[in-house]
Parts: C-alpha cells; sequence; structure tokens
C-alpha cells in the first residue's frame, strides 16, 4: 500500500473521478469516461491534460475505421498517486468520525 499522501493533482472532483474509474481496469475509452463523468470532449481533455503532464495518465489513439478512438490509462505512477491520496482521504474520514 502506498504511503498516504495528498496530491493536488488527484483531488479536484473530476480528476478523482477519473482516476477512479481507470484503476479497476486497464484502460478505457475516452467516451466512456466522458459519459461517466459528465463532461463535454473539452472539459476531459483538460483534465486528462492536467494528469498527463504528472505522469499519471496516458492517452492512446487508435484508427477505427474513419474516425480515431481515444484510450486512457493510469500509470503506474498514476496508481501509486491514486492509492496515497485514498489513503490520506480515509485517514481525513476517519479523524472525523473518531470522537474526542
Amino acid at each position: 500500500m502506498s504511503a498516504a499522501a495528498f496530491d493536488e493533482i488527484i483531488h479536484p472532483y473530476n480528476r478523482l473521478q477519473i482516476c477512479a474509474m481507470l484503476s479497476p481496469v486497464d484502460s478505457l475509452a475516452f467516451s466512456t469516461v466522458r459519459d461517466a463523468v459528465g463532461l463535454s470532449d473539452s472539459a476531459l481533455s483538460k483534465q486528462v491534460k492536467a494528469l498527463q503532464e504528472a505522469g499519471y495518465v496516458t492517452l492512446r489513439k487508435e484508427p477505427l475505421n474513419s474516425r480515431v478512438r481515444a484510450w486512457i490509462a493510469l500509470t503506474p505512477k498514476g496508481r501509486k498517486a491514486l492509492a496515497g491520496h485514498l489513503a490520506q482521504l480515509r485517514l481525513i474520514a476517519d479523524a472525523a468520525q473518531t470522537p474526542e
């Protein structure tokens, strides 16, 4: 398990949703993530770019008939960062539930 560490890159709600969706799978289609998170193509692209710049996700494009299909995948670095961030959030939640 990764050490608990708050991650400001992952923390924004949409990025946290994206990383959580990618966590249990090898990759997901851009359109699948877009529809599940409820963002426009451009808004999702912006969030994915921030995660890419941090080295947390990769974006792979493949031709499909006359179109291009994009796939998003969480990198090992991204998986580690997500695990640490979730561990930190659990610590915060546990502390909030502990009576003084």
